[in-house]
């Protein structure tokens, strides 16, 4: 153990940048990493703001942060595809290969699984961090760190738009355009959809329309499910992917889906929200309700070749940055969005 400096949050709604001991010796496999970038997803938001996520509960401090990169500057014995120097992004949750889900391909379901920032494994808004080498991967030169941290959500969402079995030609509807939403559209798009998206804030549907969809609604008139109908000639849309998993926004992706249709919560964590929706949509209209959580450690290297070639548009949502000292503004940014807001980054340089 060592002292490292971190952003820790000590209970919720409440951080504190301080030393705090973590595992910091470079095992056989293993490189140890100079943070550069993180990345602020919604887990974070989560746990700053209700202390928890399902069964996952913050009962003592915990670091933050696990959309990550930064500088290789330590490597340990038997690491051959790594060297001192070499910019790196990481993938953050480490299976048990040899756990019924990791071999079903859910590792992100197993309880097994070392996931940073999840109770009570530590995250990396830290100064260092040691980390497999093998869910380790190098940068191209022509890569910045910023892009870099997209390599665990675009795992996520690749997992996710294979899951809901999004193909070319195929109408989807994109609920709720925030950066998980648009990242989805990203890639339903590169599967070859026809993409329409809805978000209540106008600068949010802009955005979604420069990134490919070809129209976008507002779910406030009320009408988002006459729109999509008239656009699909009664059908409905072949797939609604729910970045959102609000009821009222549910049920109305339910019912914008076509008889057969697809619905995908993505990361619908809360067991508390209850979701209603007519058994007909099911018992007879044979749609199908979906659910994707986390990535998913088969397609890591597909997710990788997304991000490190530069075949998604990523910086397009980039719209924040601050530094590790004003994390809080950041969270609480992400928390209560602007209309100018989307992905926050935090920087240690």
């Amino acid at each position: 153990m060592a002292k490292v400096r971190a952003l820790v949050l000590e209970r919720q709604h409440e951080l504190a940048l301080r030393d705090i001991d973590l595992p910091m010796d470079t095992g056989p496999g293993q490189v140890k990493i100079r943070i550069h970038t993180v990345g602020v997803c919604g887990s974070d938001v989560h746990y700053y703001t209700h202390g928890k996520i399902g069964p996952f509960v913050v009962n003592e401090p915990m670091v933050l942060g696990h959309e990550a990169a930064g500088t290789v500057v330590e490597v340990g014995a038997g690491v051959t595809h790594l060297k001192v120097g070499d910019r790196v992004c990481m993938e953050p949750g480490i299976p048990d290969p040899n756990s019924k889900a990791s071999r079903l391909g859910m590792y992100n379901v197993d309880p097994a699984v070392i996931f940073w920032a999840t109770p009570p494994i530590h995250g990396v808004l830290t100064s260092e961090v040691v980390h497999p080498a093998n869910y380790t991967y190098k940068l191209p030169d022509n890569v910045s760190f910023e892009e870099a941290t997209f390599l665990e959500p675009i795992n996520t969402i690749l997992k996710a738009v294979q899951k809901a079995r999004i193909a070319p030609e195929e109408t989807v509807l994109v609920a709720g355009c925030g950066p998980i939403g648009l990242q989805l559209l990203m890639v339903a798009k590169l599967a070859g959809a026809r993409i329409y998206s809805s978000d209540p804030m106008p600068e949010r549907r802009s955005k979604s329309l420069t990134l490919g969809a070809i129209e976008s609604f507002d779910p406030t008139s009320g009408k988002l499910v006459e729109e999509v109908k008239t656009r699909t000639e009664g059908r409905g849309a072949d797939a609604v992917l729910v970045a959102v998993a609000h009821p009222a926004v549910v049920e109305e992706a339910l019912a914008a889906a076509r008889p057969g249709g697809r619905v995908l919560l993505f990361a619908a964590n809360d067991p508390v929200t209850r979701i209603t929706f007519p058994a007909s949509a099911v018992g007879i209209d044979e749609k199908e309700i979906l659910g994707s959580y986390s990535a998913a450690v088969d397609i890591q290297d597909e997710a990788a070749d997304l991000v490190l070639r530069k075949k998604l548009p990523v910086m397009e949502i980039v719209t924040h940055r601050f530094p590790l000292a004003r994390i809080q503004e950041g969270l609480e940014l992400a928390a209560e969005p602007t209309a100018e807001s989307l992905k926050v980054l935090i920087t240690h340089e």
